[in-house]
Formats: C-alpha cells, structure tokens, sequence
C-alpha cells in the first residue's frame, strides 16, 4: 500500500519563486522543484512594482505540470516575503500591480509619519516591531499622502501570499505571520490594531479574515482547476511569511536555540513564547513577529546576500561560478575593509560596489578594489554584524543559547558559516538549505493529519536531511575585528 503524501508549495522570495513538490512517507520528507522562475522588480514611471499576475502564471504553471504527472497533491500553500500586499477593487479587480518595499516613495514616510502622526515609541509599544521604512504601515502611510488612487479606491487590503491564495480560491483571508509584518498588528491581542489603522485613514473591514497557519482558506475556483486540471484542491494557510515557514523547520531537538535565515535578508533570532517589548528591545530595534502554534519569533532583520547578489549583476569580470569567487575571496587578506550590511546607504543604490566603495572611502579605511575584495568584505562584514546581533540576542534571552542554526539558502556557504561560528563563538549548525520549502509543506501535512505539532515536524526534518556543524575558530583575531567594526560603524551613526 503506497502511503505516501504529496503537498505542493509555493515559495517566493524577492529575487525568484518555486514550486515545490513535497513527499512525506515513512517518517521522511523529501522534495522535488517542480518549477523555478525570477521574480523581477519593474521599474515604472519612478516607482518600483512586483507582477502579480506573472507570479500567478508561475504558480499556474506549477500545478498544471503536477496535474500532467498525474499527481494527487493534498493540498497547497503559499509563502512570500513580508510586508508587500495588493489592492482589490469593490469589483473584485486588483487595481494595480503591487508597489515593492524597496521603492522610493517610502524612503522619507517612515519618519514624517512618526514625527506628525503617531510616535515611535507609542508604535512600538503597540507592536513590538522594528522600524522599517517599507513596513506596511509606512508603504500605506505614504500612498494615502500622494493621494494614490489605487489606495483610495480599494475595497481590500491583501497581503502577497493571501493575494495569491485568493487570486487560486476566491476567499480573502489575512494570515497571521505574514499580518504580524506589518506594523499594523499587536501580538498581544493577536489582531490588527484600530487606533494605527485608522492613523492611515483604514480599518480592519479592508483586511480579509485573520486566520493562523494550519487553516483553510479555500479549495481551487473553477476556473483554475480548469486551467490547471487539477480538482477542488484544498488551499491551506501556512506560514505565510516565508521567514515564518523556515524558522518552522528548524532541526533543533530542543528550545534553547538562535535562528539565522540566511538569503537575500539574513534574519536572527529566537522562538519565544511572548512577545518581548521593552525599552532594551525598542533601542535595539528588535522585532516580534507571529510563528507557529502562537510562538513569536524575536528577530532582527539584517542585510543578508542582498549584497552581494546586487555585486554579482554588476561585475563583468567576476567568476560566473559561485565557489571560485569564494575561493578567490579567501585568497584577501582578512579585515581590510568593514562596512555595516545595514547602513541606509546600501538599501537599493544605482551601484552596489559604487556604496561599498564609498562606505569605505567616507569611513578612512582600504577602499576595495575588484570582484575578490569587496566579496571578502561583504563576507567579513556579514559575520561581524551577526556577531553583534547574537551578543544582543544572549542578553535579551530569557534561557540559554546552545546553538545557532543557519537556514535557507546561505547555509551552503561553508565559508560564511565558519567566520560565523568565529565571529559568535557559538557551535553552528548549518541547514536545512529548503527551510522554507520544508515549513511549508510540513504545516500542510499537519493540516492533513499527517504531523503532531511543530516538534514533530522538526524531528521529520532532523532525519530526513544532512547537516553541516561548525565549531568557532581565531577567536582572538575575530573579537579585535569586532572592535574596528563598532568604531568604524559608530562614525556613521
């Protein structure tokens, strides 16, 4: 008797998307990509946007190959980065093309709005989120100050995933990790807060259901299933917040562990099981956001392999492949040149090895030259920055940090992962690289009755996957490193 499971995942990041094929049996989970395909920001009239509708003919595309393979799925669930959302007209129609978090319209709104209208104290307080200038709360901010007329016009307010979910069912809903983003959300109520809905001239009627990772949302419109073949398949909420699904999939065996998500953002945190604001955690510009089974993951966002992904399109010397540029970056001398992954300056510039360049140059250090330096850079810069972060994390824990998990894409990058374990002095454990994928898919097969809870799923993923351990090395030399980098970060603050 064939027992096995079949879940379809979405995924999408900033920079592409995939569809999944998930198989569980036997106390395994194993994955297939079914299709891979950028997700590319378009440029238009001053502004940048995401393509909706290009990202549903992916996800079509998707389900129409397993539907021609003859695969009965369970079920579907869908995962994106945080904070974006689209807008639905009272037809039913979205209204435009979704802005994306790195457009310019945000980069002033953040302040201006809590300067005029609600403190930054008194929204923190609120939300137990970290300030962002393209948190929604500021992208929204700021379209209702342009008199944007999709914004003014908008029946409902969806989140991408729950915008993709709704465009495969019909159902609106608003899932919790991917609401809990936003800075809308107090996670001590668990729901989106009125007095800052109705700071940006909204109220929760333009939200869809709130609802939690593991519930359904809806089985495929008609129509899909006629365009994809497929029958009436279930759409569950998972993790919507795609850092939320990868955190799920941890291997840890036990609570007393540190995250680090490791991809275009780089994200470092703990599971907890409340939120924790306080006056530490508000200087620190820590964040709350929603997890699994009511847990909060207290994180801080870091500028991850954004960097050098920008670098890699820009150079036309360098390397195409990605272990030789490595190596050649191991051939730099250590430490020549620091910067802070996180310094405005590196948000969206015209040239990314133009702002390192000048980071450098402005701070009086070795400005970089070539493919291989400002690689070695990046790499030395990541790692010093996680080191901080770490530190904040251990005195902000309410129990002891025995390891630090790195997931997603960036733990196959065995270098990055040992400068990590020597920049933190923690033991590292390295994958899985699919976090993401895998979090999905196992809130499926909870759903599905397959999985316990989130422990169970965690043990699945612990056996099913090989792991990388690494251990800290030249403490000494990484911790004189640390000393340069707060001087020379201090100078830009």
């Amino acid at each position: 008797m064939d027992n096995r499971k079949y879940f379809f995942a979405v995924d999408l990041g900033a920079t592409s998307g995939r569809t999944i094929l998930g198989t569980l049996a036997e106390g395994k989970i194993e994955l297939e990509e079914v299709t891979r395909f950028p997700n590319n920001l378009i440029e238009q009239g001053g502004h940048f946007y995401w393509d909706i509708f290009a990202l549903y003919h992916e996800i079509l595309q998707g389900l129409k190959d397993v539907a021609r393979r003859g695969v009965k799925i369970e079920s579907i669930g869908i995962d994106t980065w945080g904070v974006d959302f689209v807008l639905i007209g009272a037809d039913g129609a979205i209204l435009r093309n979704p802005r994306a978090y790195r457009d310019p319209v945000t980069f002033d709104a953040m302040d201006d709005y809590l300067k005029h209208v609600v403190s930054r104290e008194e929204v923190y307080n609120i939300t137990g989120i970290q300030f962002l200038n393209f948190n929604s709360i500021f992208q929204l901010y700021a379209m209702k100050r342009e008199g944007n007329s999709a914004f003014e016009h908008a029946a409902k307010i969806l989140f991408v995933p729950d915008a993709l979910s709704w465009m495969l069912t019909g159902n609106e809903v608003c899932e919790y990790t991917i609401a809990s983003t936003s800075q809308l959300l107090d996670p001590r109520t668990g729901l989106l807060d009125e007095r800052l809905l109705q700071s940006i001239g909204l109220n929760r009627s333009k939200f869809g259901k709130m609802v939690n990772p593991g519930e359904l949302i809806g089985c495929l419109t008609e129509e899909v299933r006629r365009i994809t073949g497929l029958p009436a398949v279930p759409v569950y909420a998972v993790a919507g917040h795609d850092t939320g699904s990868a955190v799920a999939a941890v291997p840890s065996r036990d609570e007393n562990f540190a995250y680090l998500s490791s991809g275009t953002w780089s994200l470092m945190g703990i599971e907890t099981k409340d939120a924790i604001i306080s006056p530490l955690s508000y200087e620190r510009n820590f964040t709350n956001e929603g997890g699994l089974e009511g847990t909060t993951r207290f994180l801080k966002n870091i500028c991850g392999m954004w960097l050098l992904e920008r670098c890699r399109k820009e150079w036309t010397d360098a390397p195409k492949d990605y272990g030789q540029l490595i190596a050649d970056a191991m051939k730099v001398k250590p430490f020549e040149s620091i910067i802070n992954p996180d310094d405005p300056m590196f948000a969206n510039p015209a040239n990314m090895q133009q702002a390192i360049k000048d980071y450098c140059r402005q701070t009086g250090q070795k400005v970089p030259e070539g493919y291989a330096e400002l690689t070695r850079c990046i790499f030395d810069s990541l790692a010093l920055r996680y080191k901080q972060v770490f530190g904040y994390l251990t005195e902000m824990a309410t129990f002891p940090i025995n390891t630090l998990h790195i997931i997603g894409g960036g733990s196959r990058n065995d270098h990055l992962n040992q400068c990590t374990a020597n920049a933190t002095g923690a033991h590292v454990t390295a994958g899985p690289t699919e976090g993401t994928a895998l979090g999905n898919i196992m809130v499926q097969a909870q759903a599905a009755g397959a999985v316990d809870d989130i422990w169970h799923m965690r043990r699945i993923i612990a056996d099913s996957i090989e792991l990388k351990h690494f251990e800290p090395q030249d403490q000494e030399q990484w911790n004189k490193a640390f000393e340069r980098f707060e001087e020379i970060t201090a100078k830009r603050q």
